[in-house]
């Protein structure tokens, strides 16, 4: 108890983050259709997000190594705290992708401070429960961020000010905590070719995750505006996916653990592509069926990560897990960067529903590439656990990596 008290500052530093930059790729997608933006435009403001989050991710550790923990989460709320705000005063899609960059730098500097801080003070002992915590507030912090979109006002300096100041103040709880900032970890060596090397398939589910991902949720305001819902039903659309999405973890960590995790990828794109054909058809029949059809889709997608990774790490040694789980999320931001860009191009040409027809086609092609693997070789008898984790950092793998490790 005295452990979870004293990670409130991080858990509410957490939350605060999450309203302040979670809402900004919904309200971005929105204001920028509203001041005339090209749906390829818009699209291009959520590769920079994630193009920021690699960067982010990258460098963190190492300025955390030159001026500790709570100056580097400083610099990076200021960084993104400045790119939110600046959006009103230069409406431009160049220059509002270059503050996207410096609010996806912002996202991944910060959760790597504070999974540092939180790695420094578990236990194995408490291990568990702490992580279980994390994952409640960093999910109910993005349910928030995707329902604020239903109050704020598109192109509006109220609005981003608003997610400057819930951004700005994620500074207060770290720096008020009385608690000893820990000693800096050495920073990750990345090695992306160490997932393909451990698994495959693993490799490629991570790519199709960061394609569908954050497809839906860059540039999924722009599906909504297409098929006619305002801005308070894109809020619940986009919220209905997350948790859709939270919802799966138990059931699709059931079946990880039950059966061979391929066969899990496979029908879990089965079922992600059944989810599209769904979203397609349903989209003129209502709010309540595009609702439903949007949880359905997260229900089906949200999961494929984490069975992904727990089929990869079954194939690492134990002194493996924390450089492949940053090899397998440097390939998840691979798919991420690429994915809103080619996503809003297909539907600025074809229509809405293109973005689901190349989402399909993507699990479509793991399908066949996950059937090809089953046959390369045999399932791995003895197996890691299946862990829900957050795709925030690269330092999340030594949070969960103990998680996973062999007794």
């Amino acid at each position: 108890m005295r452990l979870l008290i004293s990670l409130i500052a991080l858990f509410a530093s957490v939350v605060l983050l999450q309203l302040g930059t979670g809402g900004l790729g919904p309200l971005d997608a929105l204001s920028g259709l509203k001041t005339g933006f090209t749906r390829s435009e818009v699209g291009l403001l959520g590769s920079a997000h994630f193009f920021g989050f690699f960067i982010g991710c990258w460098w963190a550790p190492r300025l955390m190594a030159s001026v500790g923990h709570s100056r580097t989460f400083s610099a990076f709320t200021a960084i993104g705290t400045i790119g939110i705000i600046a959006h009103m005063l230069w409406i431009d899609s160049v220059a509002w992708a270059i503050f996207r960059i410096m609010s996806g730098f912002c996202i991944a500097g910060c959760y790597t401070v504070i999974e540092a801080w939180m790695q420094a003070k578990v236990t194995n002992e408490t291990r568990g429960r702490t992580m279980g915590i994390y994952r409640v507030v960093d999910i109910v912090g993005s349910l928030g961020a995707q329902l604020m979109i239903g109050v704020l006002e598109p192109s509006s300096y109220i609005s981003y000010n608003l997610l400057a100041l819930l951004c700005c103040a994620a500074l207060v709880p770290l720096a008020l905590t009385r608690a000893v900032q820990p000693q800096t970890p050495a920073a990750l060596r990345l090695r992306p070719g160490m997932a393909w090397s451990r698994s495959p398939l693993a490799a490629a589910a991570v790519v199709t995750a960061g394609l569908t991902t954050a497809a839906f949720r860059m540039v999924g305001p722009v599906y909504g505006i297409e098929v006619g819902l305002n801005t308070e039903q894109i809020a619940l659309f986009l919220a209905a996916f997350v948790l859709g999405g939270a919802v799966a973890q138990y059931p699709a960590g059931w079946l990880a653990d039950k059966f061979d995790r391929r066969w899990v990828l496979v029908m879990l794109s089965a079922a992600a592509m059944a989810a599209c054909a769904l979203t397609v058809t349903v989209n003129q029949s209502g709010t309540q069926a595009v609702m439903l059809s949007a949880a359905v889709f997260g229900f089906t997608t949200f999961p494929i990560y984490s069975v992904a990774t727990a089929h990869a790490h079954d194939f690492a040694t134990n002194d493996e897990r924390v450089e492949l789980s940053a090899a397998l999320m440097f390939l998840y931001a691979v798919g991420a960067i690429a994915s809103p860009f080619v996503t809003s191009g297909l539907i600025e040409r074809f229509g809405p529903s293109a973005m689901f027809w190349f989402i399909s086609a993507a699990h479509g092609v793991l399908i066949v590439f996950s059937i090809i693997r089953t046959r390369a070789r045999p399932a791995q008898k003895e197996r890691t656990s299946y862990v829900f984790a957050p795709r925030t950092s690269f330092m999340v793998g030594r949070l969960f990596s103990r998680l996973r490790d062999r007794r």
